[in-house]
């Protein structure tokens, strides 16, 4: 296998990361998550780069970050919210098995909560996360080879289907 076993996208608070090391965990596989790669290449935590760099240079570096997973990693793959958004890192993920955790707003905010190392959340947490979910659900659609729906899931129910799309046993 020369690309990853799978990519997770989807919402903040959709839970990217807490399945993903799940699902990895039972696939017996490696985990990274993207903005956790980010933050050791830099130095820097990710709501710092938005601060000191904006936006912009936070993508740019997400984008090779992104590129590099794709390429390098076997195991279980969890992108940043936006990550989808940009059009290079779409087409890299028409080569990937993607399965999209698809998130209520309700559930989302509640996950999410106050959380202010999301930035592009501060504020009005609830608002700009509609305002994110509405733009970014035909990018995960798009991109995606799979639709979970994480709703009142538990995350070992979620880490059961998401490893069963994969082949792996639920049980395990």
């Amino acid at each position: 296998m020369d690309k990853p076993l799978l990519v997770l996208v989807g919402a903040p608070g959709a839970g990217k990361s807490s399945v993903g090391r799940r699902v990895a965990e039972r696939l017996r596989v490696g985990f990274v998550d993207t903005d956790q790669l980010i933050e050791r290449e830099t130095g820097m935590k990710v709501s710092d780069i938005f601060v000191t760099m904006g936006e912009g240079e936070f993508r740019r570096i997400e984008q090779g970050v992104v590129a590099d997973a794709l390429r390098d990693e076997r195991g279980v793959v969890a992108l940043g919210g936006g990550a989808v958004m940009n059009p290079t890192t779409s087409a890299l993920l028409k080569e990937q098995t993607v399965v999209w955790l698809s998130v209520t707003l309700s559930d989302a905010a509640n996950r999410v909560g106050m959380n202010t190392a999301r930035p592009l959340l501060l504020g009005n947490v609830r608002g700009q996360l509609k305002s994110l979910m509405d733009e970014r659900a035909p990018t995960y659609e798009a991109v995606s080879t799979y639709t979970v729906d994480t709703s009142g899931k538990t995350l070992k129910v979620l880490a059961d289907e998401v490893a069963a799309l994969v082949g792996g046993d639920a049980d395990a």
